[in-house]
């Protein structure tokens, strides 16, 4: 087949949803399809050789970052923007267009609007009802109903739409790298017997990092234990400056790491997850393929990952001593740990993304035969 995915953004470094259309496209290609993906120039980034995320991608326009209520986004600009997306469906004559995030601006809801061809729609984040929302709720449901197979990562990001949006949805979870995080080498440097707890995600409020250095303040109280941060974005110098100067020693900002994730993951012996919001849980299944175990907030989309008492433990994600209990109980318990990391690996391999990808493309031939 012939498969277009359009994303407003295609840079690992900006989250789970780039990640998301690369791995999906890595899949598709193994299997013999030729996909090109539709996106964004973003001048404003770093060059990134990142292995799959370079070629058959075609630019439109450019994207400028963007921080809203939900965190760091972006928005597609630039002279033609329109008339050169209409060259390129027109030129490819795509089989089937997969748009990611197809309800959001600019590029995705311009794509579902000039599309000839059948359309699978994958929502990446929740939609808001509010006063907008409302307003522009009769065009949004037109958009809507342009979309063949719309599709959803996760139950919990379809619950605020119960009664306000309505279409036939499919759940297809985000998948993870398995095999990948599953190779990650413990790094030397942080082997020395401390307990080491990991967060990784984009600085930014949903993602709890402030929760996550007020709990771990009380942690290093009374365990032998530091903090590792991955992860880039414009507020880490907020989040940096709220580390007390007793603990600037044990809380490592290690930055964007993306090739050597793994090995972070594999250096944990606690992965947090103390977000405020998020329906995709990249984090929790990483660090399952990791074989290490999670505690992370009690959210919807995080009960569908993660099982209490079995993978890890949720938290309510606001109670800094519930934070606290949850990790020094699992930091003198080895045993435990190790048995949550154990099942962890389990479970994350029913997320693999052979498994996924393969779930996507018999979609991808039922809209394409209709």
């Amino acid at each position: 087949m012939r498969i277009g995915m359009v994303s407003e953004m295609n840079d690992p470094s900006e989250g789970s949803l780039p990640e998301h259309v690369h791995h999906l496209a890595r899949e598709a290609r193994r299997l013999g399809h030729r996909v090109q993906i539709l996106t964004t120039a973003m001048p404003d980034l770093p060059s990134r050789p990142l292995d799959g995320f370079g070629p058959d991608v075609i630019r439109l326009g450019r994207s400028v970052p963007m921080l809203g209520r939900r965190g760091l986004g972006r928005l597609a600009c630039g002279p033609g923007l329109a008339g050169r997306l209409r060259e390129v469906l027109a030129r490819e004559r795509f089989d089937v267009l997969h748009i990611h995030s197809p309800l959001s601006p600019v590029l995705p809801l311009l794509a579902l609007h000039y599309a000839t061809c059948p359309v699978v729609g994958t929502f990446h984040d929740g939609l808001e009802p509010g006063l907008l929302f409302q307003l522009a709720r009769p065009t949004l449901q037109r958009y809507l109903d342009r979309i063949d197979a719309p599709v959803a990562i996760s139950r919990a990001l379809l619950a605020p739409l119960r009664g306000q949006l309505q279409a036939d949805f499919q759940v297809i979870p985000h998948g993870v790298d398995a095999d990948r995080f599953s190779r990650g080498r413990r790094l030397r440097r942080y082997d020395d017997g401390q307990v080491n707890l990991l967060w990784v995600g984009r600085a930014e409020p949903r993602a709890g990092l402030d929760r996550m250095l007020a709990a771990f303040e009380r942690v290093w109280r009374e365990v032998d234990a530091r903090l590792i941060v991955v992860g880039g974005g414009p507020l880490l110098p907020r989040y940096r400056a709220m580390v007390p100067a007793a603990l600037a020693a044990d809380v490592i900002f290690a930055g964007e790491v993306l090739e050597s994730r793994p090995d972070w993951y594999a250096t944990a012996d606690i992965c947090c997850v103390p977000a405020r919001a998020g329906d995709a849980g990249l984090a929790i299944l990483e660090a399952m393929a990791a074989g290490k175990p999670v505690v992370a907030s009690d959210l919807p989309g995080h009960r569908e990952l993660l099982h209490p008492s079995r993978e890890g433990e949720l938290v309510d994600p606001e109670d800094t001593t519930a934070w606290v209990r949850s990790i020094v109980r699992l930091a003198r318990e080895p045993v435990r740990a190790a048995s949550y990391g154990e099942r962890g690996r389990q479970t994350a391999a029913l997320y693999a993304w052979p498994s996924v990808a393969r779930e996507i493309l018999s979609l991808y031939r039922t809209v394409a035969r209709a």
